[in-house]
């Protein structure tokens, strides 16, 4: 059986609506208007012990809602949901000291307290053995490199500092699963580096389920084997990112500099995307034109200084699969 099942998932919202200025204000006093919003529609998919999934979708989709009902927080309107067994929201208190959660925009350590007074309340809180949790502890810091800021209260922390001793913090109790809602937002890029190397790392050699929601593009191509697209409340594409990505846009771009000006070129099956100077950037489908077959036709022709073939950036994949579902509202 997998170790996260979900299925059939719903959830909607009441959302309260009032008309613009003064005249809507006390019109909204007077009768309330509201509408409801279906975050999450038939929502299933399963997780396998082990696994590592992205989990993306545009704002709105219905990604944070999904982690607040795997987490426990939030009771769904129907559907079924098991974690190793256990429903989140009914068996709330067994499932929370078996996984671990991580929120980007919010904190679970003490403002005021330093970091590692911080740690030590968590382990009271999980009721973690003092032996245990003493390893795991030194484990983490050294692995997170947390070893200079564990006495510093978290408010002085800069964002890559904080969001390491939350991963950390998330971990004390040895969580089987590890649910991650965009946990390098804001990142400067070496703690976005230092982030997916552990995340990868704690998967891989550890074993931790992890299932990551994130906006960076970057973090799904680095991390995730397989990737969940959600839109508008439904699961758009479920499949291994490569997969999704030949799907999508199967097109190749073909970088070359030239000894001299760049040429102007005509060949079937292939589109002149930039041209300047000496260089030229071509689009071409490898299904119709292979790499090998428009290099040697370019080098045939031309002195060529430097020639390399690209994969469209995931960003335009994403984009492209957004825009032919119609996942991101007008």
């Amino acid at each position: 059986m997998p170790q996260i099942l979900v299925q059939d998932l719903a959830k909607t919202y009441r959302v309260a609506e009032r008309e613009p200025g003064v005249l809507g204000a006390v019109r909204g006093l007077v009768r309330r208007r509201t509408r409801t919003v279906e975050a999450l529609k038939n929502v299933s998919f399963s997780l396998e012990r082990g696994e590592l999934l992205g989990f993306i979708g545009p704002n709105g989709a219905g990604k944070s809602t999904t982690i607040k009902i795997l987490s426990g927080i939030l009771r769904p309107d129907a559907g079924r949901v098991e974690i190793d067994g256990l429903v989140p929201y009914a068996d709330r208190i067994k499932h929370v000291g078996r996984i671990g959660v991580v929120f980007g925009q919010r904190t679970q350590l003490w403002w005021d307290l330093p970091v590692i007074d911080g740690f030590d309340l968590l382990r009271d809180i999980y009721r973690v053995d003092p032996v245990r949790y003493a390893r795991t502890r030194d484990e983490l810091i050294a692995m997170l490199r947390l070893e200079r800021i564990l006495d510093q209260p978290v408010r002085q922390l800069s964002l890559g500092q904080r969001m390491r001793a939350e991963i950390a913090a998330a971990l004390l109790h040895e969580p089987s699963i590890l649910f991650l809602d965009e946990p390098t937002i804001g990142l400067d890029a070496p703690s976005k580096l230092a982030v997916r190397e552990f995340v990868k790392r704690l998967n891989r050699e550890r074993g931790v389920t992890v299932l990551l929601t994130t906006h960076d593009m970057h973090d799904i191509e680095a991390l995730a084997e397989r990737v969940i697209v959600i839109g508008h409340g439904q699961v758009l594409a479920d499949s291994p990112f490569e997969t999704l990505r030949a799907d999508v846009l199967r097109e190749r771009r073909l970088f070359v500099d030239f000894a001299g000006e760049a040429p102007l070129i005509d060949l079937p099956g292939v589109q002149v995307r930039a041209r300047s100077g000496k260089s030229l950037e071509l689009a071409f489908d490898p299904m119709v034109l292979s790499a090998p077959r428009l290099i040697a036709a370019i080098t045939a022709d031309h002195a060529v200084e430097d020639i390399h073939v690209e994969q469209p950036a995931i960003e335009e994949v994403i984009a492209r699969f957004y825009d032919l579902h119609g996942a991101v509202e007008a």
